[in-house]
């Protein structure tokens, strides 16, 4: 099984623009990713899928492979597909370009032993949240999944609401997730639903129409870089814990 990791990184963005360049302790921030994913030794080849020539260049200077994608991609997950056309691969591991916490032990745990007969097959890996004030704020997305570890629900909201029981472990996602070509088709031919636009999550894509789409938890401490002050919590986290080398 030929595998591939892939790092989406966008140049526009409306909460931090071209935040894959931001520093963290001197080095760009999508270096980190690229670094961390490099350490994932079933990886065939790791790229960075961009459409911007500053990023393209930026990771070329640091080893990096790249591949071009364009503008008009609105998804990571659609950037993914296009990149899916150029390169074969039997299946394809995004690490999504700001969450340069997470590392290549984490990373696998997406990865499936084998891929199903029918070749559908899509993954997400999810964590416990540290802090009960994560759970209200709505840039932490909130994971439901029933007992196979198959998405039930993702909301922005705080979900499910403690009526019954207070005794509830709340999970957030984490920007890592794993899909086959069969699945890149199908999120590439269906149309975005109603939930998906609500809530801009990918994975709506297949959990509205019906198709399994597994949230596994790595346990791991995540923290993805949406504005500059995530930059910065970021930073004094690998200071702290030595991963600044």
């Amino acid at each position: 099984m030929k595998i591939l990791g892939m790092i989406p990184a966008r140049g526009g963005s409306s909460r931090f623009n071209n935040k894959p360049l931001a520093l963290i302790c001197g080095k760009p921030m999508v270096y980190w990713v690229w670094k961390h994913s490099k350490e994932v030794s079933v990886f065939d080849e790791v790229y960075v899928a961009t459409d911007s020539e500053e990023i393209k260049q930026t990771v070329e200077n640091f080893g990096g492979k790249v591949i071009m994608t364009s503008k008009d991609c609105e998804t990571a997950t659609e950037r993914l597909y296009e990149c899916s056309k150029k390169v074969e691969a039997d299946l394809w591991v995004m690490v999504n370009g700001d969450e340069p916490l997470v590392l290549a032990d984490d990373i696998v745990k997406c990865i499936p032993s084998k891929i199903p007969a029918d070749g559908f097959y899509v993954s997400n890996l999810m964590t416990d949240f540290q802090n009960p004030v994560e759970v209200v704020d709505p840039t932490n997305l909130k994971i439901v999944t029933n007992k196979e570890g198959v998405c039930l629900f993702i909301s922005r909201a705080p979900i499910p609401f403690p009526k019954g029981d207070m005794n509830y472990a709340y999970q957030k996602f984490v920007g890592v997730g794993a899909f086959t070509n069969v699945a890149l088709e199908y999120y590439h031919s269906t149309p975005r639903g109603p939930v998906e636009k609500i809530e801009e999550n990918d994975s709506f894509r297949f959990i509205e129409n019906r198709k399994d789409c597994f949230y596994i938890n790595a346990h791991c401490k995540t923290l993805s870089v949406d504005t500059p002050k995530d930059r910065v919590a970021v930073e004094k986290y690998m200071i702290e814990h030595n991963m600044a080398d």
